[in-house]
């Protein structure tokens, strides 16, 4: 298995140097999964530099914009570390994201058109039987996709801002887990019945089965991930 790494290309310099080298920075760290075992958590500024063919000075300003949201640490004469949370941090983080989540789902009920919401059942439509273990991989991103665009169906602005930050911890923690005790042919199961009760412009079921999904992750976690005691 490849270890888990940030992956960044090199930046064209322009006005906009400081505000692209954080948002590429961000980007490559929202989509690594850290709490993969073999996750390299920490950041040297001179690969950064080289990687991204700019001085190191303004991936410096990046990554003290980084430190400010919480997703990086800046440890003096150790280096720039990603963050990841305990695991009691972890279960309130995705207990917030359940009530967000919830009532995002309950917003697409009156806010999505069919069309959109028929977008989320698209996701699925090639997994079949025992695909979804054989193709896990592949499961656990459209899983985050599922997530995100309920999210975004919202079309709730604040909603969306306030999940950014936990979206880091929360797509890792379900790529880390969802191949773990059958959850993967679960939480497809889950996805369909969302997506039935979303379909039926049922308001409160789909906000009910959004909320149960994802507590359904933070029973998992605090049941089996002992890795993050």
């Amino acid at each position: 298995m490849a270890t888990a790494k940030l992956n960044v290309a090199p930046i064209e310099a322009n006005i906009s140097l400081k505000d692209r080298i954080y948002t590429t920075l961000r980007e490559a760290i929202t989509s690594m999964n850290i709490y993969a075992e073999d996750a390299e958590l920490r950041l040297d500024e001179r690969e950064l530099s080289e990687k991204l063919a700019i001085s190191r000075t303004p991936i410096r300003e990046a990554l003290a914009r980084l430190e400010q949201e919480g997703l990086v640490r800046i440890v003096p004469r150790k280096g720039v570390f990603i963050v990841r949370k305990t695991k009691d941090e972890i279960l309130e983080m995705i207990t917030v994201w359940a009530a967000l989540e919830s009532m995002a789902a309950r917003l697409v009920t009156l806010r999505a058109s069919d069309e959109e919401i028929a977008s989320l059942r698209r996701l699925f439509t090639t997994f079949e039987g025992d695909e979804v273990n054989a193709r896990i991989d592949e499961y656990s991103q459209r899983n985050i996709d599922f997530h995100s665009q309920i999210l975004r169906l919202s079309r709730c602005d604040l909603i969306n801002e306030i999940t950014s930050n936990l979206f880091i911890h929360m797509r890792s923690i379900r790529a880390s887990t969802i191949s773990e005790r059958d959850r993967a042919k679960r939480s497809i199961i889950d996805h369909l019945h969302i997506i039935e009760a979303l379909e039926a412009r049922d308001t409160e079921l789909a906000e009910r089965l959004t909320r149960e999904h994802t507590l359904n992750l933070a029973a998992h976690v605090a049941a089996n991930v002992d890795y993050l005691d």
